[in-house]
């Protein structure tokens, strides 16, 4: 064979269009797409199995299941009877302690998830400027309260805000001469929500304080050398310019950890039922239905609702502090 037979064949093998691999799915179309891209990808897709199986059974399927019985009254005795809206119409309209549990809950969101959240955040920055040596020790005495138990909590605070006069407080305060009479911390509705305020503060520094501690450790220490090079040399041009960019994965993380303890807040110092249901949360109310009452199906319209408040709030979350395209 000539050398020019030969060019002529290769530039023929050159120019043949490649065979395409058989797909599977229809890549045309987006179901198929995915698909195709979670076959393409199998191995993460089997690592990560356990995981969806465990969430998928015992989150969403109990979610889908609950929203299921919402429509339904059912007292677990009987066979469920479907009522349509009736128990949402009920919720919004005629249960007033409903409402009374949505305005404590939103109350106690309010205030402490914002201030726990940014106390967190602030104390892990204030505990990486502390030598090397010495942090494990300012860790431990910040997480410190979020490791007590509750019984444990509830025990020393109730002493603390004890309605007689051998209670810490009201003994300080009538040994000073500030009142005359022993405060009834635990009894008066105008000191009821500020006291478990005072109680979920105090131990608020958990998960969330672990992750930005954990945040604020993975920061390239070769940033601030850079960020001095333009003109960023104070802690706090620092925090702005450099910390709070590299810890933004935790502070998502930490978003939707406080946004969902802050909305599921059940029992607190105050015995429940409190005073004038002036302690009484979305949670306990639910918790009354299905537990007590065992009226499974407004309990449910109940929890339907308080998840749709997670999930939009947390949506607003991932709008702010997620990754921008």
């Amino acid at each position: 064979m000539s050398k020019k037979e030969e060019r002529t064949k290769k530039e023929t093998k050159t120019n043949t269009p490649a065979v395409p691999k058989k797909r599977f799915f229809n890549v045309e179309k987006r179901v198929g797409y995915t698909l195709h891209e979670m076959w393409k990808h199998k191995m993460s897709y089997g690592l990560m199995a356990p995981f969806f199986i465990l969430f998928i059974t015992f989150s969403l399927i109990p979610l889908l299941w609950s929203t299921g019985l919402s429509f339904t009254y059912w007292n677990i005795f009987e066979d469920p009877r479907w009522t349509g809206l009736e128990n949402y119409v009920y919720l919004f309209v005629d249960d007033s302690l409903f409402l009374k549990a949505f305005t404590n809950t939103l109350t106690y969101a309010v205030i402490v998830g914002p201030v726990s959240y940014l106390m967190s955040y602030f104390f892990a920055w204030f505990i990486n400027q502390v030598p090397d040596k010495v942090r494990p020790l300012y860790v431990l005495a910040f997480y410190a309260p979020a490791l007590t138990s509750g019984v444990a909590m509830s025990v020393v605070w109730a002493v603390m805000f004890s309605n007689d006069s051998t209670g810490y407080l009201n003994s300080v305060f009538l040994n000073l001469g500030l009142i005359y009479e022993p405060i009834q911390w635990l009894q008066d509705v105008n000191y009821i929500m500020p006291v478990i305020i005072i109680v979920a503060l105090w131990s608020s520094l958990s998960t969330q304080f672990l992750a930005f501690v954990a945040g604020f450790r993975g920061v390239d220490r070769e940033l601030y050398d850079a960020a001095a090079v333009d003109g960023v040399t104070s802690r706090f041009q620092k925090l702005l310019y450099v910390d709070v960019p590299q810890t933004m994965p935790q502070l998502l993380f930490s978003a939707v950890i406080t946004i969902t303890s802050s909305f599921t807040v059940g029992q607190t110092i105050v015995a429940h039922p409190s005073p004038e249901d002036a302690a009484l949360t979305i949670m306990l109310h639910l918790s009354d239905y299905s537990g007590t009452r065992f009226e499974v199906g407004y309990a449910s319209a109940i929890a339907v609702m308080l998840s749709v408040m997670i999930l939009g709030i947390g949506r607003v979350a991932f709008k702010v502090l997620g990754e921008k395209e």
